[in-house]
């Protein structure tokens, strides 16, 4: 008798690959499309866990480009204060697929950029970077004029890029209803007044958000055609919900709704590639050591096995890196996490 599962791997197989094996045996989880070099430029966006891979990347010596750098008289603490070499330009967090849409088209010059800025206590915030200024910039014109320099780093992304990570972490979005346009927070929760004729709660689901993400990738394609992307998506669960789910339950819906929406992609393009940084902090198999006791906040050590997923896929698959890419694990993690949704959290 004959069947086609006799000639599969043995990674193919859950007694084989996951159930005869300890947790620090299971490999072969990533089989990458297509070859990433040391030299690749590679850029990060997306949701707080983005932040780790650009980390690695520049720890083991690779190219992660970083094109909005900090200050030459900024020292590197006030460097992390400031948001600088957070994500590969200084976006803050880009949550949703649609909050990527929109970065993408004022980049690009498809649509202009607002003139929103909240003004808190004689201070002066950007709506769409409410955190990335910790104190607040001293005027409009400067809360403007940063804003303008981001869209054009972001835009520098795009045209220079060959790799472009975007790690998606929320279906929870809000925006101003009478512009259109989509805020990474609740106003009013770090900055800015919420008004409830004006700010709407959108709980985006699957097929608007695949469609947002396709048009990204369209349209940074046109402007950068060898442009290739890696989706993740965060392990991080949610800090807080405005639905009336369970916060628990909230969570498993957005990461299996933004988890399909990935695989989707990876499945229909060639230029689009997953990795399952997802499944190495969730799954049951690593039986939640990966997260810290509030059971939310991944560990150094998750961090640093996810990475080691990474480069060891990219190994397997292209051959050994440089010296420069056995650098140890431990210092992987060094980033505190810069993570505008944490402080939902505060407000229970």
């Amino acid at each position: 008798m004959h069947n086609p599962y006799q000639t599969l791997p043995e990674k193919n197989f859950w007694k084989t690959a996951v159930a005869s094996k300890s947790i620090a045996d299971i490999e072969d989880l990533w089989d990458p499309k297509f070859k990433i070099t040391q030299k690749s430029k590679i850029s990060t966006f997306g949701s707080c866990f983005a932040q780790h891979i650009g980390s690695a990347l520049k720890e083991r010596g690779f190219h992660w480009l970083a094109t909005e750098r900090p200050p030459a008289s900024l020292s590197s603490e006030n460097a992390k204060k400031y948001n600088y070499n957070v994500f590969s330009a200084r976006t803050g967090n880009i949550y949703t697929t649609s909050l990527l849409k929109q970065w993408t088209e004022w980049a690009l010059n498809l649509k202009p950029a607002p003139d929103e800025v909240w003004k808190e206590n004689g201070r002066y915030y950007d709506p769409f970077r409410p955190r990335i200024e910790p104190e607040g910039f001293e005027s409009i014109e400067e809360a403007v004029q940063s804003r303008r320099h981001a869209i054009q780093s972001f835009r520098q992304c795009i045209k220079a890029s060959d790799i472009f990570v975007f790690t998606l972490g929320l279906t929870e979005s809000w925006f101003n209803t009478e512009q259109g346009y989509e805020y990474p927070i609740c106003p009013g929760a770090a900055a800015g007044e919420y008004v409830a004729a004006r700010h709407a709660f959108k709980n985006q689901q699957f097929a608007q958000i695949l469609q947002n993400l396709r048009q990204v990738i369209q349209i940074m394609r046109k402007a950068h055609p060898p442009l290739r992307f890696i989706l993740t998506v965060s392990p991080v669960p949610l800090a807080a919900t405005k639905t009336e789910n369970n916060v628990l339950v909230a969570t498993m819906e957005s990461k299996s709704i933004l988890r399909a929406v990935a695989g989707q992609l990876s499945a229909e393009r060639q230029d689009v590639d997953y990795f399952p940084s997802y499944e190495i902090i969730n799954s049951p198999v690593f039986k939640g050591q990966f997260f810290e006791p509030n059971q939310r906040t991944v560990t150094r050590a998750g961090v640093n096995f996810v990475m080691q997923h990474f480069f060891q896929g990219l190994e397997r698959k292209f051959g050994v890196f440089s010296e420069a890419s056995k650098k140890p694990e431990q210092r992987v993690a060094e980033l505190e996490e810069v993570c505008d949704e944490e402080i939902l959290a505060s407000f229970r």
